[in-house]
């Protein structure tokens, strides 16, 4: 049975007075659990007393988080039965899981749509908490976009999963959203920022567009671990979107020159049609201009990031070692 309205009463004894303190303890189902991310809000809940159900693809993913002290459910994201049945077995749900080959990122982001309407059919009965992750790139280009901004139509195929969100936010569901920045870095990282590198490695340069001036949002792993941790403890309104951004926006070319420097070769400016041969597949994402504030979310939540912001990161070796 879940945990539902379980709470652990933990007394504090001061000189003047005794405060009871009262802490909801939740069984957690954690999608992506041995992922970058994922793994990180595994940690995060287990330090902060929760129990967590890890969705994991074998028996060796299996070991991992059974070993950390998490309790595992063999599936997979394209089985929505075993996603389905730990969905069933939660106090709330944290969704970081996202299939990121690109060459099937359409089929991904509508298979991502199924699986956020699915969680919604089976809390749609009760007030469990649903956290999933969609992007900071979705947004508006042009200025500083906030938590309140919504995600353009176009040609983004992860649209789907904001998209899905609002319709299980009009269910009732206690469903929110955090928007992660492009760069979530940290040791183990192997998102963006290692693309990067390893295109700079294979072709000895490291390249911005133009003048550099195209903004990446940044936030560390460990940061966005307490993110997503608060946001399930909070009992916010439907449809609630939070910013998973530490830093507004670097500009691209400090990320190159820093990877140039790490790397021991030149960074070079190209125009646009040089840089997309360059980059390849990643030619969009490198070029990618977007400053997002996470405000709202720093108060709406009392978080605060404390982590190395990523040219910090970068300047440590940490990405080169």
């Amino acid at each position: 049975m879940p945990l539902n309205h379980l709470f652990e009463l933990c007394t504090t004894v001061s000189k003047k007075s005794t405060i009871i303190l009262i802490k909801s303890v939740m069984k957690v189902f954690v999608t992506g659990a041995t992922g970058f991310v994922g793994s990180a809000v595994v940690r995060e809940l287990l330090n902060a007393g929760h129990q967590v159900l890890a969705l994991v693809r074998s028996k060796e993913n299996a070991n991992r988080v059974t070993t950390l002290g998490a309790e595992a459910l063999v599936g997979d994201l394209n089985d929505l039965n075993s996603l389905r049945r730990g969905a069933e077995r939660s106090d709330g749900i944290i969704h970081t899981a996202f299939n990121h080959d690109f060459s099937k990122f359409k089929e991904s982001s509508e298979n991502d749509r199924r699986i956020i309407e699915m969680f919604g059919e089976v809390l749609a009965k009760d007030q469990r908490p649903l956290i999933i992750t969609s992007a900071i790139g979705l947004l508006p280009r042009g200025r500083v976009v906030n938590e309140s901004d919504k995600a353009i139509a176009g040609a983004n195929p992860r649209i789907a999963s904001e998209q899905a969100a609002d319709a299980v936010a009009d269910q009732g569901v206690q469903i929110s959203v955090i928007r992660l920045s492009p760069s979530v870095h940290g040791e183990g990282d192997h998102g963006f920022i290692p693309m990067l590198i390893n295109i700079a490695k294979e072709k000895s340069l490291s390249v911005y567009q133009d003048n550099g001036m195209n903004y990446w949002p940044a936030i560390h792993r460990k940061d966005a671990s307490i993110l997503y941790r608060l946001a399930l403890e909070k009992a916010a309104l439907p449809g609630t979107r939070y910013h998973g951004v530490a830093e507004e926006g670097i500009p691209f070319k400090e990320i190159a020159f820093a990877i140039a420097k790490g790397l021991h070769i030149k960074a070079v400016s190209k125009d646009k049609v040089a840089a997309a041969a360059h980059f390849g597949s990643f030619a969009h994402f490198a070029a990618m201009d977007i400053r997002a504030s996470s405000q709202q979310t720093r108060l709406a939540l009392n978080w605060q990031p404390k982590q190395p912001d990523l040219l910090t990161e970068l300047e440590s070796g940490v990405y080169f070692s």
